[in-house]
């Protein structure tokens, strides 16, 4: 089995608090995932932190609307952040410390839907291939990952993404509504 490269996950500039305990919780939840804190970093300067870190894809956090955010994905080529599918607007968001639950470090996870709509799949797809996972029906026993980002749909067609312990799906955190997904032609 290959080892995966890291994924750097960074903020906007002026991240609000919530959005930085997201980004913590994140790297809770996901395996592989290294957090830097932005500062004054330019572009240049996430792609140089990138390269130090040995990661391969970066997350930047930004802030939406002044609420919970929008989560840019990035394949790093060479000297470029080149846009990964697919860009999130967040509408909602529930932080771990909500759950009241203590947890440890995700060591290895997977993606499952439930009641998803053909874009909640496309969702997963594109995710799963962003983050190299596999991704498994809700209902199918797993027993050799320690967690899921969990993906559904409900009757009116929002999506949420959640994190879940398995094989018993307690429900850790993060979750987050997603107002809008967008998805890039790809070139």
């Amino acid at each position: 089995m290959r080892k995966r490269k890291k994924i750097l996950l960074t903020t906007s500039r002026r991240p609000t608090s919530r959005i930085r305990s997201f980004c913590h919780d994140f790297v809770g939840s996901l395996p592989n995932i290294v957090r830097i804190n932005r500062g004054k970093l330019n572009l240049d300067g996430i792609i140089e932190k990138a390269f130090e870190i040995d990661a391969d894809r970066a997350i930047i956090v930004d802030r939406w609307k002044g609420g919970s955010g929008k989560i840019h994905l990035f394949a790093i080529k060479e000297t470029e952040l080149n846009p990964a599918n697919p860009l999130i607007y967040v509408k909602g968001l529930k932080l771990r410390r909500e759950f009241k639950m203590k947890t440890k470090l995700v060591k290895s996870f997977i993606i499952t839907m439930s009641n998803t709509s053909s874009r909640g799949r496309k969702i997963a797809e594109s995710l799963a291939h962003f983050f190299d996972i596999l991704i498994f029906p809700s209902k199918q026993a797993v027993h050799n990952y320690s967690a899921s980002m969990r993906i559904s749909t409900d009757a009116s067609g929002r999506t949420t993404i959640t994190f879940v312990l398995l094989p018993e799906l307690t429900e850790i955190g993060p979750r987050l509504n997603l107002a809008k997904v967008m998805f890039f032609d790809k070139a």
